[in-house]
């Protein structure tokens, strides 16, 4: 997979050493020469450029991309640099950094993001799932849709603990995708049993997640 960076600062740098461990091409596009330090990751492809000018994306190829990460400390150019990825170059994934959580109503498909990612949002949810349980954790947000990635700790007295999964009514617009029981990661499938601890990782409808927690919820 081939995957273009806007942004070369530190945490452009840290996803580019992640993905190059695992094995994918990435370009690091900066448009500060001091951000280009090829010694820090030099197995990425460096670029000199401003990714919000067209000719630099020529140049970088965009359209050859798989996925294109706007990860700068500028909302603006996050938001002009995944418009551009996805209407001039049909980029299929989108991913964008948001820096400030005041801007984070913008990054929607409107804008060409797929993903938007803020990290103060995240932070906080990481905290609260740390420690709620039986309470609804959303994790991520997904344009597309208006689906979000939500984390639930099933306690001990949740009225579907002790349930195979493929008896559980589940509302519309919801997907289990992932049980973390312990040190494992299970794939869901119709007779697995639910356990009190099971951290449940969802997609869900927005509409939807109320609806999903009061099913996860202790008995009443």
């Amino acid at each position: 997979m081939r995957v273009a960076i806007a942004g070369a600062g530190a945490v452009g740098r840290s996803i580019a050493g992640e993905l190059l461990e695992n094995g994918h091409e990435v370009l690091l596009v900066d448009k500060a020469p001091t951000a280009i330090s090829v010694e820090r990751v030099p197995q990425a492809e460096w670029l000199l450029a401003d990714a919000c000018e067209i000719t630099s994306l020529d140049e970088a190829a965009l359209q050859r991309c798989n996925v294109v990460i706007a990860a700068t400390g500028d909302d603006k150019v996050n938001l002009v640099v995944s418009l551009l990825a996805k209407t001039e170059y049909g980029v299929p994934r989108v991913v964008a950094r948001v820096n400030n959580p005041k801007n984070e109503w913008l990054f929607n498909e409107s804008w060409g993001v797929d993903v938007a990612v803020s990290t103060p949002r995240l932070m906080s949810a990481l905290v609260e799932e740390a420690v709620s349980v039986g309470d609804l954790v959303r994790l991520l947000r997904f344009s597309h849709g208006d689906a979000n990635l939500v984390e639930l700790t099933l306690p001990a007295d949740s009225s579907v603990a002790g349930t195979q999964i493929s008896e559980i009514n589940w509302p519309e617009d919801t997907s289990l995708v992932t049980i973390i029981r312990g040190n494992r990661v299970l794939t869901p499938h119709g007779e697995e049993t639910l356990e009190p601890g099971d951290e449940l990782l969802f997609v869900a409808a927005q509409a939807r997640e109320e609806q999903l927690e009061d099913l996860l919820q202790a008995r009443r």
